[in-house]
Formats: structure tokens, C-alpha cells, sequence
């Protein structure tokens, strides 16, 4: 048995190779999975179960055919796709998790996130993130037609962009007491996450036992995977 776990491709019509790899490693190497867990910011932006973009259309088809063909999905929202709805899990045969997410991974209590709340010193960033998750904005954000949620989306992208270019490499990294915290509150001894884009293995002191903070990287000029079975866990990657 074999479980992958992937984040943070950011998937935009902008990066046509990324795609083509996305596509590639749906129909290889997580056809050959038992299940496949995302861990957020699988796209650049989601705006909506509606949309009608082929970058979508072909997303939600080709997840579809992965878990038709015997592979178990399960997604986590980031903080660009926190619009991910009810919708795209049923379409794609997939389950939407709640972050954050205890597994159990081949007898290892294991806690799964995005990881974009452990980044508590970003403060400016935890406030837009407790309204991006509001129910009530999201809810009355999706009343509004697809071209204005676009605008939104790229607006919010651009700010995004603007913002972190300002703030302190060290200030967009995970709260080392957090990452502590939370595990310890789960009665976990590892830790999976994307959002900071600093792939590595952590080892870490839990309530005295040994742990492990284990970061997935994101898709850029190299693709990031994280594989798991009986024998262990390996972080691979791989040029796009």
C-alpha cells in the first residue's frame, strides 16, 4: 500500500508545464497510489465550484478518472483555494477534510494541515485569513457572477504578491511554538504540511517523545511528493 501526499501547485493557466506535470503525475504515479491526499493551494485561485475554465473543467475530469480508477482523494483547503466546495468533492470523487486533519498513517497518529495557520507572527495575514474563512463572506462572495469573482481573485493575488515581497522571510515561516502545540493537542508525533514552500524534514521533542514536522514543497521548477507506506516516509522530487 502506498499514500502520496502533494501541496501547493498553484495551478494556473499561466504555468501550462506545471499543468502538463499535474496531469502526468495524476495518470502515473498516483494512479499506482492506494490514496492521494492535497494539502492545499492546489490551484493559484479557485473561484468557485461553478467555474467553467478548462484549467478546471480538466482538473475536476482528470481527479475523476483517478479516483474511478481506485485511488482515494482527499483535499484540504489552502489559503488560494479556500472556495473549494461540496461540489468539486462530488465531482471528483474526493472528500474534503477539515484542517486541521488527524490520520492515522500506517500506525503513526499523524496531523495533516495547509499550514498557513501555524504562520501566527504574519498577523496582518491571520486576519484576512479568519475572513477569508467566514462562512458568511464566502457564502455572499459566491452570490456574485464568475467574471466579478475572477476580478477578486486576481486582486487578491496581486496583494498577496505585494504583501509578501514586504514581510520578513522569518515572519512567513510556521510559529515553532504552534507547530508544538498543535501536535501535542492531537496526541500526534508527526506533522504534514505545504504553505511556506520550504520542503524539509523537522525532527522535533513532543511532550518529551520524538517527532517529526514534515513540509511538502511547492511546484515550481521542481514537482514535490510526499510518498508513505509500511516501510516509511520519503519526500521526492522531481524537475517539471
Amino acid at each position: 500500500m502506498t499514500t502520496l501526499f502533494i501541496s501547493d501547485l498553484h495551478l494556473d493557466e499561466k504555468r501550462p508545464d506545471i499543468f502538463r506535470a499535474f496531469l502526468h503525475f495524476l495518470n502515473d504515479k498516483a494512479a499506482k497510489a492506494d490514496t492521494l491526499y492535497v494539502l492545499g493551494d492546489l490551484f493559484e485561485a479557485w473561484v468557485g465550484d461553478d467555474d467553467d475554465a478548462t484549467l478546471a473543467r480538466t482538473s475536476v475530469a482528470a481527479f475523476r478518472k483517478l479516483s474511478d480508477s481506485g485511488t482515494q482523494l482527499y483535499f484540504l483547503h489552502g489559503n488560494r483555494d479556500f472556495l473549494l466546495g461540496q461540489r468539486f468533492a462530488e465531482e471528483t470523487g474526493g472528500t474534503l477534510l477539515s484542517d486541521p486533519c488527524k490520520i492515522d498513517l500506517y500506525g503513526t497518529p499523524t496531523l495533516l494541515m495547509h499550514g498557513d495557520s501555524l504562520c501566527t507572527a504574519d498577523t496582518e495575514y491571520q486576519k484576512l485569513r479568519q475572513q477569508l474563512r467566514s462562512p458568511e463572506w464566502q457564502q455572499q462572495l459566491l452570490s456574485e457572477p464568475l467574471a466579478a469573482r475572477r476580478q477578486l481573485a486576481e486582486q487578491l493575488r496581486m496583494a498577496s504578491s505585494e504583501a509578501t515581497s514586504n514581510k520578513a522571510e522569518d515572519i512567513m515561516d510556521v510559529t515553532p511554538a504552534e507547530v508544538l502545540t498543535a501536535l501535542s493537542e492531537h496526541g500526534c508525533k508527526r506533522l504534514i504540511h505545504g504553505h511556506t514552500h520550504r520542503p524539509a524534514r523537522h525532527p522535533l521533542k513532543v511532550d518529551g517523545q520524538d517527532a517529526e514536522r514534515i513540509v511538502l514543497g511547492d511546484w515550481d521548477s521542481h514537482l514535490w511528493y510526499l510518498q508513505a507506506n509500511a516501510d516509511g516516509l520519503a519526500l521526492e522530487k522531481e524537475p517539471v
